[in-house]
């Protein structure tokens, strides 16, 4: 099978991000953000996906990091809705959860083309370095909303807002990976009833 593949470069007055990603990788990150704890977000992501990710924001940082993480979960997005094409053969639903010490937090999916973030999750707000705790939602929003994926983000457990957040970063790259793998029983039929996602 052809590897599933994506780049996508998108340029504003705000931020200038090109994306690389291949859906059938090994894991491997080249991320630079200009926000340390998003890039590290976003190799933990590559990593549990087994998603091959090379990633480069220049945004501006030096009003806040709110543009960067939106239009990098944009362009995201965009990026696994065309390397998914019309999704023939991949499993289309799946759900992983995942511990990072005290947290607990849940991803499930459908990708379904219909994308929406259903957000079940308490996060103190605070800072992270220089990463607003409150972004973390708004990338996930970018990311469903492009990627048209019905995302449930659940979360049972955590004080550390790192730990809560790097939970839901690594258990969206688990579900991913185990949603956009191919179900050999299936493998030349799109995953519906309707005939198309």
């Amino acid at each position: 099978m052809e590897e599933r593949r994506s780049h996508i470069s998108r340029k504003t007055k705000e931020t200038d991000i090109v994306l690389t990603l291949c859906l059938d990788g090994e894991g491997r990150a080249e991320i630079d953000t200009g926000i340390p704890f998003f890039d590290h977000m976003l190799t933990a992501f590559a990593r549990h996906g087994l998603i091959d990710l090379a990633v480069t924001c220049s945004g501006d940082v030096e009003v806040d990091g709110h543009h960067s993480v939106e239009d990098v979960g944009i362009v995201l997005g965009c990026a696994l809705a065309e390397a998914l094409g019309e999704k023939r053969g991949i499993t289309r639903f799946s759900d992983a959860t995942i511990v990072m010490d005290e947290a607990l937090v849940m991803c499930a999916m459908d990708i379904s083309g219909r994308g929406d973030l259903y957000w079940d999750m308490d996060i103190p707000i605070g800072a992270i370095l220089t990463f607003d705790t409150q972004l973390a939602r708004e990338f996930f929003v970018a990311v469903a909303n492009n990627a048209g994926i019905s995302l449930h983000l659940k979360q049972f457990a955590g004080e550390n807002a790192h730990h809560i957040i790097e939970a839901a970063f690594k258990s969206f790259g688990r579900a991913l990976r185990a949603a956009i793998a191919i179900d050999p029983r299936s493998a030349n039929e799109i995953p519906t009833t309707k005939g198309t996602l």
